[in-house]
């Protein structure tokens, strides 16, 4: 996912993803963040489709308008879900920093740096094929903001991320926003409000109407000058509390008969959100050489595209973690953060009497 549409994983991505227990059903609030994640990614691929194949780049510019899908995406897609992925890389980087200190890991912090260290070359391969993607980005971040914010107490992690966020707001978003995102993630996991707020209808209920107080008027504003949109205040504050609103949405859709529905599409393109996020990119690739977008301007088709890779990675994902604990590249990422092999095969094609070795993130 472009920076401009929204970067992302176990992104980011997942990039971000927490384990299911070693047997029985994975905790609703894993679960909740797998699927949050998942929408995400699928917002990400309908922003990035575009700039990735340089859709209409060989064809007179025309502006942005409501009368084809390009403001649209601006109104709903644009500074949306990167926000999202940002939240969640922040998340799930603290809540691995907890889980190695609960299994008693000699230096946690050590830990988190391999980890994003990790992303660091694979964020630079992935730029070739991708200008502007959110690895990198994310590596660099996490590595000289979020993880020097571990020596902070939760009161002044809690200050910082309150002068952080909106100054980044003010200064239109984008790049700027991502540390300070990664930051309010981290904030609500030290300061407990997670788990509450992921369980909670009057919680979710909450967020939904705060979220959209905010989001409504300033929508009004993009709207009225639609053809401006881009990386600027307005937008930056529409993005955050469109972030909110979807959230919110998905978190108290969780809690409705929809539930399961929504867990077996979105989960397990949550679940393997950097494999999802990376092979993406080729996918976009692959079709781009078939449909040469950059000599089309059919919306149809570039986002019938879009649904299409969409369609095939969220069949790939589901039966891939019916055998497999780990997405291909997750797996790799677990593994040289932890230092130590983790299991591979899920429970139902492992051996009988055999356990897999199981790490957090």
């Amino acid at each position: 996912m472009g920076i401009g549409g929204c970067p992302g994983p176990d992104t980011l991505m997942t990039l971000i993803a927490a384990e299911p227990p070693v047997s029985g059903e994975k905790p609703e609030r894993m679960l909740a963040l797998d699927v949050i994640r998942g929408v995400s990614l699928c917002g990400i691929a309908f922003v990035n489709i575009g700039p990735v194949t340089h859709f209409g780049s060989r064809l007179p510019p025309v502006p942005v308008t409501l009368h084809d899908a390009s403001g649209w995406l601006q109104l709903f897609g644009q500074q949306r879900f990167f926000v999202i992925f940002s939240l969640l890389f922040g998340i799930g980087f603290t809540l691995l920093q907890e889980s190695a200190i609960r299994q008693g890991h000699r230096n946690p912090r050590r830990l988190l740096a391999r980890r994003l260290v990790t992303l660091l070359p694979l964020g630079a391969v992935h730029q070739i094929p991708h200008p502007g993607e959110a690895l990198l980005p994310y590596a660099v971040a996490g590595l000289f903001v979020l993880l020097p914010s571990t020596w902070l107490s939760r009161n002044w992690l809690a200050m910082l991320t309150a002068i952080a966020v909106p100054a980044a707001l003010a200064l239109g978003g984008g790049l700027v926003l991502i540390p300070t995102v990664f930051l309010l993630g981290s904030t609500l996991v030290r300061w407990k409000i997670l788990v509450q707020a992921l369980l909670s209808r009057s919680a979710g209920l909450a967020l939904l109407l705060v979220s959209s107080a905010v989001a409504l008027p300033v929508l009004a504003i993009q709207v009225a000058d639609i053809s401006n949109s881009g990386f600027s205040v307005n937008s930056a504050v529409a993005g955050m509390a469109m972030a909110g609103v979807y959230i919110a949405m998905l978190l108290l859709a969780m809690q409705t008969r929809a539930r399961r529905v929504i867990a077996s599409v979105f989960g397990p393109l949550g679940r393997m959100a950097l494999t999802n996020y990376v092979t993406a990119t080729l996918l976009m690739h692959g079709s781009n050489a078939i449909l040469h977008f950059p000599y089309t301007r059919s919306w149809s088709l570039l986002l019938g595209t879009t649904f299409a890779i969409l369609s095939i990675q969220t069949l790939w994902s589901a039966l891939w973690l019916r055998w497999f604990d780990h997405g291909p590249l997750e797996y790799l990422w677990r593994w040289s953060t932890w230092g130590r092999r983790p299991g591979f095969l899920s429970d139902r094609s492992r051996p009988t009497g055999r356990s897999a070795t199981r790490f957090p993130l």
